[in-house]
């Protein structure tokens, strides 16, 4: 994949030693271009209108109680605190990938830059269906020994950097210094597939069902039309929120609609 014609490959990255990788990343993202008002919007304000956008024409992206906020499927606004991804933060994504491709399809949708890294199998095609745009989309699928490292440089011109751990744990210490990066250039880190200490907000997505797949004799055949799909948010400053969607394929796109909005109990723990 490319960002403005220039690519960043497993064969590109062949070979290099560890400073080679990263003088290589610093040079393909000065080709990046710089990040436009569509992008990032800063209202002076405590306007509660969320930010919207459902996979069509760009809007610009809002704030919300003077946060900046990157867009989100319009179903999934109800369910986080600033109605978007919070800009200079770091959040954490598991569970059914339609979530991960929706966010990034959203972001790119709306004119935003995104960089996904070690995530080989990313539906490229659901991501299209979803309104993403690929001239704002960079795939890194195989960044070598240290993709927590490619991920802090991107952080530095890339609105959204997606972060596939592969099942490993991000050290406290290393996850505060990526923290601080992401807060001063106003980047937002999305982690997947892996423990990452600290995250300001934790997205968990499960399939629920699917539709199109026949009854009776005809159960299991036919073709996928759509999945339901249960999102729970979870933050350090928000009580527990689950939200119910239906992904369905409608003239050539993917469109998501919210079911219903379920607002989690606090658990407490009693000693006795």
């Amino acid at each position: 994949m490319t960002v403005s014609g220039a690519s960043v490959t497993p064969d590109v990255l062949d070979g290099l030693s560890l400073p080679e990788r990263v003088a290589l990343l610093r040079n393909r993202m000065a080709a990046v271009p710089s990040r436009g008002e569509t992008a990032s919007v800063r209202i002076e304000s405590s306007d509660p209108d969320p930010v919207r956008s459902d996979f069509g024409e760009a809007e610009p992206i809002r704030a919300v109680r003077q946060r900046a906020v990157l867009p989100v499927p319009s179903a999934l606004i109800d369910v986080l605190p600033h109605g978007g991804l919070v800009r200079g933060t770091v959040a954490s994504v598991s569970g059914a990938g339609s979530l991960l491709i929706g966010l990034v399809a959203a972001v790119t949708g709306a004119g935003g830059h995104v960089a996904v890294i070690g995530q080989p199998r990313f539906g490229v095609l659901a991501a299209v269906e979803m309104g993403a745009q690929l001239s704002k989309l960079a795939l890194i699928p195989d960044p070598g020994p240290d993709p927590v490292e490619v991920a802090a440089i991107l952080l530095d011109g890339v609105d959204l950097v997606v972060l596939g751990l592969g099942g490993l744990s991000v050290s406290p210490t290393r996850a505060r210094a990526v923290v601080a990066r992401a807060r001063s250039k106003g980047s937002t880190l999305l982690v997947t597939d892996g423990h990452w200490d600290g995250a300001e907000l934790r997205l968990d997505a499960s399939v629920h069902g699917y539709d199109g797949l026949g009854t009776g004799r005809e159960l299991g055949r036919g073709r996928l039309r759509g999945v339901r799909l249960s999102v729970c948010a979870r933050g350090k400053a928000m009580r527990p929120r689950t939200v119910r969607l239906d992904l369905r394929s409608e003239n050539g796109r993917i469109e998501w609609h919210a079911e219903k909005l379920e607002q989690n109990p606090l658990s407490i723990a009693v000693s006795t």
